[in-house]
């Protein structure tokens, strides 16, 4: 195996680990944040702050490596379907997280922010306990489904990229 294949196939493996492995937290940190909704809006930050800062830069490195395997490890793309689908699901993953997933995470965070003026009146005394913002719950579903098609389309690409079935 040439040198330069060895260091991108390393770079590759090594980027995986890195920018995909956070993402299986999140539904940890979501679940915490929603089960102590005063730090709800921090769950959703940090997480936000981790996809922006991390998973999605070296996601997009990872086509960077990825295409540089294909060319010096002379891959015939279009007889390696397996390889063709991984791509095509790279692809929607990245497209989608960047241009959905990051949208709804965001929307969160802005439904769980605090006024600047601290938080709201609560309820006259003896009331009821003031509920989520409008929209709230729909946001987090929204979130926790593109999550899980995310996670799939990772572990889809993953199965691909070791077991490279024939088809």
């Amino acid at each position: 195996m040439p040198a330069i294949v060895a260091i991108l196939l390393f770079l590759h493996v090594l980027g995986a680990i890195v920018a995909f492995g956070p993402t299986f937290a999140f539904p940890l940190i979501g679940a915490m944040g929603g089960r102590e909704p005063v730090h709800a809006n921090f769950a959703t930050r940090a997480s936000l702050r981790i996809e922006e800062r991390m998973v999605v830069p070296l996601a997009i490195v990872q086509g960077i490596t990825g295409a540089g395997l294909i060319v010096f490890g002379g891959f015939d793309l279009l007889a390696t379907h397996w390889l063709l689908l991984g791509i095509v699901l790279y692809a929607i993953a990245l497209t989608f997280a960047i241009v959905v997933q990051t949208r709804s995470v965001e929307r969160v965070v802005e439904l769980t922010t605090m006024p600047a003026g601290g938080p709201p009146p609560g309820p006259p005394a003896g009331g009821p306990p003031p509920g989520p913002p409008p929209g709230l719950l729909d946001a987090v579903r929204r979130v926790q489904r593109g999550g899980m098609l995310l996670s799939v389309l990772i572990v889809s690409i993953v199965f691909l990229m070791v077991v490279k079935p024939a088809f």
